[in-house]
């Protein structure tokens, strides 16, 4: 039986497990995970932080783990790679110099520059005023990055002087050595792009497009991602072409040239202006909620896939085609500002929906959130509109609006 862990909690994990977990010849434990995921047939939880790397290479070690997942970006900007590494583990993720591609935003840009990868224009700024005189200087709509990690809610599209002034003094007050990217807007449709890397082989996904604004509309604060649909039927095999000749070979090219083994997954986050495919951001991990609606799509288990990818074997991986998914996520009313944990999940009778859960606890017995994403709802149709029509009415019929943010126009941008 093989064995293998998975690091992180959130509905990202919660989908790779059900893939790991796809193979009955493979246990899956995941740290810390979340209640939710012991319901996975031959998957169970061990109540380690995904932070706490002595405590995961020792329990590692002494269960004989034969692979390890890493899922978010925190532990992997942090090293957790070198650490295993140096333990004699196998894992499944970039190391800290190449996890840089999402954790210094600046880095990422030289290597695109280098590498002549098309993005927007940009300057960086560690200061107020300095910051303040170039926006006065420039066109608007205009962005505003930190430069660091910010969880997918350190992007900021300013539309005049006025926001620009009152973005840069929260960002400043905050942190006065905040080091930000402000950069040209780019007008298109964004999408997501994800691979699977080892040094300069890749496997690619089916495209998949998040929606970040906390409402419909697009408008409100950045989250963490409200929902996302994949494949997408406004794009075609040439964008996907595209983004691997224009983007992801380029980068992965360049950083060969650094002396830097890329492993893992790589997220681009693309956007289809005028002018052709251009990045927005790198991410060093699969996308959450994009996660959630790819990897049903995988005919197999992505275990296998890892495991030759990165023997060097040849393998073709196989996706299905005739069907779209579209998922939806529950988050706790007020977030991605201040919001109440403890609230009652809501029930779902439909066999048809699959749910991934992400910020939830067991509490006297009973399942309560515990996140500001709690859970989300995912359909499959061989119509999209179907497929999300699916989705909303569930949660129309089932969710408790005073308690629950949900948007309901994910996949919209496909019917355009």
């Amino acid at each position: 039986m093989e064995k293998w862990l998975l690091i992180g909690s959130g509905g990202r994990e919660y989908a790779m497990a059900q893939s790991l977990a796809k193979n009955d010849n493979r246990e899956v434990f995941v740290a810390p995970g979340n209640p939710m995921m012991n319901v996975i047939d031959r998957v169970q939880t061990v109540d380690i932080e995904e932070l706490d790397f002595d405590g995961l290479i020792e329990f590692a070690l002494d269960n004989q783990i034969d692979w390890t997942v890493v899922g978010p970006e925190k532990p992997l900007s942090d090293g957790i790679v070198d650490r295993f590494t140096d333990a004699g583990l196998k894992v499944f993720g970039p190391n800290k110099e190449a996890a840089q591609l999402e954790s210094s935003k600046e880095f990422a840009k030289e290597v695109m520059q280098s590498a002549d990868v098309p993005t927007a224009a940009y300057a960086t700024f560690s200061n107020h005023d300095d910051a303040l005189s170039y926006m006065e200087e420039h066109d608007f709509p205009i962005v505003v990055k930190l430069n660091g990690l910010a969880a997918g809610k350190g992007v900021f599209i300013i539309k005049d002087l006025d926001e620009a002034k009152e973005t840069l003094a929260k960002i400043f007050d905050n942190d006065a050595t905040q080091e930000i990217l402000i950069e040209e807007y780019l007008d298109g449709q964004e999408f997501s792009m994800i691979v699977m890397v080892n040094g300069l082989d890749v496997i690619t996904m089916p495209l998949a497009q998040d929606h970040k604004r906390i409402y419909d509309g697009d408008k409100g604060p950045n989250t963490g991602g409200m929902g996302a649909y994949s494949p997408l039927p406004q794009f075609g095999d040439d964008v996907l072409n595209e983004g691997l000749v224009k983007v992801i070979r380029p980068v992965l090219a360049e950083m060969h040239k650094r002396g830097i083994l890329f492993q893992g997954f790589l997220y681009a986050g693309l956007i289809l202006t005028k002018d052709g495919v251009k990045v927005i951001e790198f991410n060093v991990r699969m996308g959450d909620p994009e996660t959630q609606v790819i990897l049903p799509q995988l005919q197999g288990d992505l275990g296998d896939v890892i495991v030759k990818l990165m023997n060097h074997q040849e393998q073709t991986v196989d996706w299905q085609t005739d069907r779209y998914f579209l998922g939806n996520v529950l988050a706790a009313k007020g977030y991605p500002g201040n919001h109440k944990n403890g609230l009652t999940l809501p029930q779902f009778s439909d066999e048809k929906l699959s749910l991934a859960y992400a910020g939830v606890e067991e509490q006297d017995e009973k399942l309560v959130s515990s996140g500001g994403r709690i859970l989300m709802v995912i359909s499959s149709d061989k119509d999209l509109k179907a497929a999300q029509e699916k989705v909303n009415q569930a949660i129309k019929d089932n969710v408790d609006s005073n308690d629950y943010a949900y948007r309901t126009d994910i996949g919209d941008k496909a019917f355009r």
